[in-house]
């Protein structure tokens, strides 16, 4: 989406072309207060300038970036002796400037021939770096760059909190005074403030004196917690009446990319191929919408590769490879051909951003799905192993933009409307276990176990829908990972799996029972026995906190277990401490239960049933809930740690 103008309004040289840096810019900094800091950042500077170009009246946008860092380790060193420059093919480096100040007070100035270009070798893409000399423990490095690129103003990250501590951070946005641009601050970062001084442009500024660094914590969303900021143009004041970024303008234009005009061509190939899907016939939705998606995705190759023939239709049926704008048109004229009622929605991986419902900006739409409103499920088009009703974890309790198709006389077309994205239930993901426990006659430390193990949901979604493609000996081995996870030191005597297809993932869970024998959970001590009962249920995540926990826990799934041991009692023994088994944890808020673990027995004659369930209702702990939810996680650590004690009847 270019904006093009005449030379309507006044044009100003660039912000960048007068910037410098200071001549003895670190002469003043005092480190005394950091010796205990790794690195801090005495200068971050961001500009992002909009301009006209005088002659062709098009509208570009430069971004410079200055920093001053100071390291004090070597791990930091190591990490900041290169300093990588934006390169591209879209985008060109107008200046750049870099230097090194040593301890002493040395400085060493990096020319361009300090300028080095090198490959990956994996993903082939080029890039720029000034290769850093002299850096010692207490250097100074310090370098700025201004880069010309393709204006990016439909919606735009700034992120401002890493995690070092900084100090001077400043960010401002210049543009033409006929261009508004609004932003918007996340996570406490203060609000930015439009100078009302400067005439001859619009200037929006932020300055923060000190910002503190954040640590990555343990399951935390951390590119989503940290302070950053997002701008977009809202208006163009030579012609006010025209919306530039909205979701209204988004959701009608990729609806006419999603549904294009199909010729009869196309029409009668996307018909051939649905003929060619066997068994979708006679089925109700949810099976019908199953067996269309495991058959695009185990016959169609998808690509991140933007070509146009790769999103046309008729190509894609001829040589059965798609990017994803491809594969989703696929689908769409598949559900439109069989008059199956869906809706394209658009949102953001909220492990990374979480969609903003009330500021409309083209950066949280990222991420493809399609919803079923009549099943109220969801699917990922592009998402190999993902399944209907299983879309990645991480794009769902989350907001997006759903597009729904409307009519108007002979005129059709998309309306969005952002709504929430419900996760998936936890009683739909769950890791079921049924473990039946004998003890060798003629040797107590050995037992005989007959496992039940039973996966669905996401515990399924990576295994079950490929079960029918994996080779033998690959299959073998992961079962026998899957079944040894209690513990590598088992035997396996008999093994024999069920519902290993993909038609079963969703509607039947993938179960294994295995016949096994060990020595590994039981030690004789004396004339006692020590069952580590505990263990059967195999090794539990333990969280711990030694320090004040700053960010929240998010988890992909809500997910559910139910266990059970059954254990023979040899004759003559009996258990000292079966009330070592009971534990019992539960978190409600406003009459809900949502975390909870608990586990309890029974005693019948010579037979003694462990039953544990185990369940998390809820994706995103908060701080206020966090040590709520780390002891019940701790619990089933806790019950993993459980011995029972088998003494001789007296």
């Amino acid at each position: 989406m270019g904006i093009f103008f005449a030379n309507i309004f006044a044009q100003t040289k660039p912000v960048y072309e007068k910037y410098d840096w200071e001549k003895e810019s670190v002469a003043d900094i005092d480190v005394t207060d950091f010796q205990t800091k790794d690195i801090v950042a005495f200068k971050d500077k961001r500009i992002h300038e909009f301009c006209f170009l005088d002659k062709e009246g098009k509208l570009i946008e430069y971004a410079l970036e200055h920093k001053i860092l100071w390291l004090n380790s070597n791990d930091r060193i190591e990490e900041y002796n290169k300093v990588y420059l934006p390169y591209s093919a879209s985008s060109e480096i107008v200046r750049n400037k870099a230097r090194v100040i040593t301890k002493d007070g040395k400085v060493i100035e990096l020319d361009q021939s300090k300028v080095l270009t090198a490959k990956d070798d994996e993903t082939q893409r080029t890039y720029k770096y000034y290769a850093l000399e002299g850096v010692e423990k207490g250097s100074f490095i310090e370098y700025f760059y201004v880069v010309k690129k393709y204006p990016s103003y439909t919606g735009h990250r700034v992120t401002l909190q890493t995690d070092y501590d900084k100090k001077n951070v400043e960010f401002d946005l210049y543009a033409p005074t006929n261009l508004i641009f609004q932003t918007k601050t996340y996570n406490g970062l203060p609000e930015i403030i439009k100078d009302t001084l400067i005439k001859d442009r619009n200037h929006w500024q932020l300055y923060l004196d000190t910002l503190s660094g954040v640590q990555q914590e343990e399951q935390a969303p951390y590119n989503a917690m940290t302070k950053f900021l997002i701008y977009k143009l809202k208006k163009n004041l030579a012609n006010p009446a025209k919306e530039l970024v909205s979701y209204s303008i988004a959701s009608q234009n990729i609806y006419n990319v999603i549904y294009p005009e199909i010729d009869k061509k196309t029409h009668a190939k996307v018909k051939k191929f649905i003929e060619s899907i066997p068994d979708i016939k006679d089925k109700d939705l949810v099976k019908s919408i199953r067996t269309i998606e495991n058959f695009v995705k185990s016959n169609m190759f998808v690509t991140d590769v933007s070509r146009e023939d790769l999103s046309t239709i008729a190509t894609i049926l001829d040589n059965k490879v798609a990017n994803e704008q491809g594969v989703i048109k696929l689908y769409a004229a598949i559900f439109n051909e069989l008059d199956i009622k869906h809706q394209i929605v658009l949102t953001s991986n909220r492990d990374v951003l979480k969609f903003d419902k009330n500021f409309e900006a083209f950066n949280f739409l990222q991420e493809y799905l399609i919803y079923f409103p009549k099943l109220k499920l969801y699917m990922s088009p592009s998402k190999r192993e993902s399944r209907v009703g299983f879309p990645p974890g991480n794009l769902t309790d989350n907001y997006g933009l759903f597009i729904k198709k409307v009519s108007l006389g002979g005129f059709t077309s998309g309306v969005g409307s952002v709504k929430y994205i419900k996760p998936v239930n936890y009683d739909k993901t769950r890791y079921d276990l049924v473990m039946n426990v004998s003890f060798d006659t003629d040797d107590m430390t050995t037992t005989n176990l007959t496992m039940d193990r039973a996966m669905s949901g996401y515990y399924a979604i990576y295994i079950q829908p490929f079960m029918d493609v994996i080779k033998k000996d690959d299959k073998d081995e992961m079962l026998d990972g899957i079944i040894k996870s209690i513990s590598e030191n088992v035997e396996i005597t008999n093994k024999k799996v069920y519902n290993d297809n993909p038609e079963a993932f969703g509607s039947k869970p993938l179960r294994i029972v295995a016949d096994l024998v060990s020595d590994a959970f039981v030690e004789k001590a004396g004339r006692k026995y020590l069952f580590k009962v505990g263990e059967l249920i195999g090794p539990q995540q333990e969280m711990y906190q030694e320090k004040e926990r700053k960010l929240p826990v998010e988890n992909e799934f809500e997910r559910s277990y139910s266990r059970k041991i059954i254990i023979e009692i040899p004759k003559g023994y009996q258990v000292l401490n079966p009330d070592d088994i009971n534990i019992t944890k539960s978190y409600s808020k406003d009459d809900e239960e949502l975390f909870m673990f608990n586990s309890s027995y029974e005693l019948k004659g010579n037979q003694l049933t462990i039953s544990i369930t185990e369940r998390y209702n809820q994706n995103i702990i908060n701080i206020d809930m966090y040590e709520a939810y780390r002891s019940i996680i701790n619990s089933a650590a806790n019950f993993n740690k459980v011995t029972l004690v088998l003494d001789q009847v007296k």
